[in-house]
């Protein structure tokens, strides 16, 4: 039953410190990140089991992490409004071309990764883009203004390409 209780405990300071570290996706964590992921799971291992080399502490210590993730992910499914804090929520990180640089500090987003992330999404400018919202996974969405001369069912008096009606 310990490895239970420390299980939890241990998810519990997990858990925070993901949602402490940010919303950066895998491909853009720094080197130095990734290490620190990976190494994390050894120390935590230790922590848990507290070096409980047994299947059946293994067991216990995968088995509630995994009913802990899956409860989580169940409550901010049942409850997603109330319990918007396990998932986080997206964030407007551009809005009418301007960057809205307190969001981008308190998201730890540099203004350079916003615009790296735009080019990578066939944004030229900034300025086109309506809205920009990093969304919970750390991925950005990005919103352009429509263009005046857009396909709106008018004619333009231009030709139509293709076979011609005889």
């Amino acid at each position: 039953m310990e490895i239970v209780v420390r299980a939890i405990v241990v998810f519990a300071f997990l858990w925070l410190i993901t949602r402490a570290v940010g919303r950066s996706t895998l491909g853009e964590l720094s080197t130095f990140e990734l290490v620190l992921f990976i190494v994390m799971g050894d120390l935590v291992q230790g922590a848990v089991t507290q070096q409980d080399t047994s299947v059946t502490g293994a067991v216990l210590a995968v088995g509630t992490f995994t009913l802990l993730t899956v409860a989580l992910s169940w409550l901010s499914w049942r409850w997603p409004k109330r319990l918007r804090f396990i998932r986080g929520e997206p964030v407007v990180v551009l809005r009418d071309g301007e960057p809205r640089m307190k969001v981008l500090a308190d998201q730890r987003l540099a203004l350079a990764d916003l615009v790296t992330s735009a080019r990578q999404q066939g944004v030229r400018r900034l300025s086109d883009v309506e809205i920009a919202v990093l969304e919970t996974d750390g991925r950005i969405s990005f919103f352009t203004y429509e263009d005046e001369g857009g396909d709106d069912g008018e004619d333009d008096g231009a030709p139509e390409s293709g076979p011609q009606a005889a």
